[in-house]
This record gives structure tokens, C-alpha cells and sequence, in this order.
């Protein structure tokens, strides 16, 4: 029995024409199981790959109703992007997560039961608690980001085990609200967000996630945006 509650996943994409296809399909064998509404809004960043003609199709074979497409002129950054996609989400319960498959649609059920379970305002996946863990990068990267989520802990101490994770389950009242209040944008909204959520007294719950990293395509990660994160990262101290 389908219930009423909807839930919007918010897709940034950006060159995943290989990968759209199977994310997709997870996301609709996840609800499925549950028997959940969802619907899937591609914010597709004027892809040279084809990506937004890959989610035409895609469209016209889930349905409009289940994928939602939200193309932009270029790449604006990824808080822009959600703010974008929200535009065109109608769900009552915001979910947001890469598009690579590093995030599994898999964990979506339980970030579902914790948010119901503990009425959480926001439920985040941590890559450094219970069973969750990072498969596919080598020592250096992984050193890196370890390195980089403590430093956010020292200087932040924002009250979350993986400050810079991004796949989230968000109320969508909260996601609103927080939303409207970030500055930052690329890879530093995501920890500028939980840092607001704490300031606001927002529940936050956490699940274990693995992170498996990109099977198609090149990561997006580089060294503008290590800097830009480093940056942010000062800038959200002083602010804190």
C-alpha cells in the first residue's frame, strides 16, 4: 500500500550519463520495497556528455511523475543546485545524494526508519561510525578526508560524526530554513549546513553508510576544491 508522504531526491548532475540510469533504478527498487511516493528532480548542469538526454528517457520510462526534470544554463555550485532543485520538489521530506553511486540508494529504507523512529529534523550518513567505512579510494585520499572531517570537528564541533558527508535526509520545513541561511557554496554548503542545523537546535540523527567511490566518469574533486574547503572551513570558525 502506497502511502501518502512523498519524498524528493535532489540529483545534481554534472557528465553522469552512464551513471544516471543505475541510480535511478535503485532509487526506484528502494522506494518500491517500502512503498513510498518519491520522484527524482535532475538538476542537470548543461552536461557535454548527454545527461539530460539520457534523463528524458529515463523520464519516459518511469514517468514525469517519478523523475523531474530541472536543467540549469552551467555549473553554479552545488548549494545553488539544491536551491534550484527545490523549486521543483513537491515531496514533504527532502533527500539529497550524489549521483556517481558513491551513495547507495540502498541505505535510503533505513534513513527513512531513523528519521520516524527519533522524528528527526535531519538524518545524515556518516562514513566514520557503526559499519560505515569508504571502499575504492587509496591511502592518500583516504588520509585526506579523515584528516579533513577532524579538523572540521576540532574547529566546529558540530555534534555529527561526518560533518562533510553529503547524503542527507532533510524535513523539508528545515531544509527550507536552512537552505535560506547558507552562504557557502561547492563542497563547504554541506558543512555549513549542519553547522547552521546545530545553531538552530534541529534533531540530527546519523546512519552508517558505505561510500563506494564513482564506477563511471572522473571525480570532481580537485585542488580548487580543497582550497575552497579549507576556506570555508575558517570561515564557518569565525562565524561559529
Amino acid at each position: 500500500m502506497v502511502k501518502d508522504c512523498c519524498y524528493s531526491i535532489l540529483l545534481p548532475t554534472y557528465n553522469e550519463r552512464e551513471n544516471l540510469p543505475y541510480i535511478i533504478y535503485f532509487i526506484d527498487e528502494a522506494f518500491e520495497s517500502m512503498g513510498e511516493r518519491y520522484e527524482v528532480v535532475v538538476v542537470d548542469d548543461n552536461s557535454p556528455d548527454g545527461t539530460l538526454e539520457v534523463a528524458k528517457k529515463l523520464q519516459q520510462i518511469f514517468g514525469d511523475d517519478k523523475v523531474v526534470l530541472a536543467p540549469r544554463a552551467g555549473k553554479l555550485g552545488l548549494g545553488s543546485a539544491y536551491t534550484h532543485g527545490l523549486q521543483f520538489a513537491k515531496g514533504d521530506f527532502i533527500i539529497i545524494m550524489d549521483a556517481d553511486l558513491s551513495h547507495h540508494p540502498k541505505y535510503i529504507p533505513e534513513f527513512i526508519r531513523k528519521q520516524r523512529e527519533g522524528g528527526f529534523d535531519v538524518v545524515t550518513g556518516t562514513r566514520y561510525r557503526g559499519e560505515g567505512g569508504v571502499y575504492g579510494w587509496n591511502w592518500l585520499r583516504k588520509l585526506t578526508s579523515v584528516g579533513a572531517n577532524l579538523l572540521a570537528q576540532l574547529l566546529l564541533n558540530p555534534g555529527v560524526s561526518d560533518l562533510t558527508g553529503s547524503f542527507r535526509l532533510y524535513r523539508r520545513q528545515a531544509f527550507e530554513q536552512l537552505i535560506h541561511r547558507t552562504r557557502s557554496k561547492g563542497y563547504v554548503f554541506q558543512m555549513e549546513i549542519i553547522v547552521l542545523a546545530k545553531k538552530l537546535d534541529l534533531a540530527i540523527g546519523e546512519v552508517p553508510i558505505v561510500f563506494i567511490d564513482r564506477l563511471y566518469g572522473e571525480s570532481k574533486l580537485g585542488g580548487s576544491e580543497v582550497i575552497q574547503y579549507l576556506s570555508g572551513l575558517l570561515y564557518l570558525f569565525f562565524q561559529n
